[in-house]
């Protein structure tokens, strides 16, 4: 069967990395979070001074863009593949609040988003690719054959991404996860490169009241029929 490329764009914290998972495994797909990537970058630079409390280091990162190598590993007991920073895995440590107060910030700086488009966009250069993210639709994969956009109410939001980080042992509060999820909205939705929008032809899954079952069995839905009309559409 023909292979297609799916995109997956949409806020924080909508589940665009649990269904894009999920669809993969379904399909055999090789999936790429592209999120991870940018959180790897904020990591970096977090670790090697860059960012500080309210301090952000721009030029310093971007000189050392060249020593950032970011990698995916199959992980066969968790089912998914694990993010590597300079050969460590580091899937837990970017998963952190403090990470993502930062992330957005680093992931308007263009350089950044250059060196990592390019490297998405080799990741699926041979198709049978599913990537999430906020511009994979708009700049990464423009010529996607599906492209889904997901949206949920900040609130919901919030509360998946504090229960997330609760039954991890992290030491939260509701209110400062809430604050975190719209001040990122607003930075991805604003910033001058690659802004958060929703890619021409997409289908719009706003999964405010949907189960993860309702949500992936939607996906699944009609990435098997956007793969059957590419097929056909070759054969003839």
């Amino acid at each position: 069967m023909t292979k297609i490329t799916i995109a997956i764009d949409g806020f924080s914290s909508t589940g665009k990395s649990t269904v894009a998972k999920q669809l993969a495994k379904a399909l055999g797909y090789v999936y790429v979070d592209s999120g991870a990537m940018y959180r790897s970058v904020t990591l970096y630079a977090m670790r090697n001074g860059f960012i500080e409390a309210d301090c952000f280091d721009e030029e310093g990162l971007v000189s050392q863009l060249e020593h950032i190598k970011i990698s995916f590993k199959f992980n066969e007991d968790l089912g998914f593949a694990e993010v590597y920073l300079n050969g460590e895995n580091i899937e837990k440590q970017i998963r952190t609040l403090e990470v993502s107060q930062f992330v957005s910030q680093v992931a308007t700086v263009s350089e950044v988003r250059e060196q990592l488009v390019k490297q998405q966009q080799n990741f699926g250069k041979d198709k049978g690719v599913v990537m999430d993210g906020r511009d994979i639709g708009t700049v990464v994969f423009p010529d996607a054959e599906l492209k889904l956009f997901m949206t949920a109410s900040a609130e919901k939001r919030a509360k998946r991404r504090y229960d997330e980080l609760i039954e991890r042992g992290d030491d939260v509060c509701y209110e400062d996860v809430l604050i975190n999820v719209q001040t990122r909205d607003h930075i991805d939705s604003t910033r001058e490169d690659s802004p958060l929008t929703m890619a021409e032809g997409s289908i719009k899954v706003d999964n405010s009241n949907m189960t993860l079952e309702e949500q992936f069995d939607f996906v699944l839905k009609h990435s098997e029929e956007k793969i059957i009309e590419v097929h056909k559409k070759k054969r003839h």
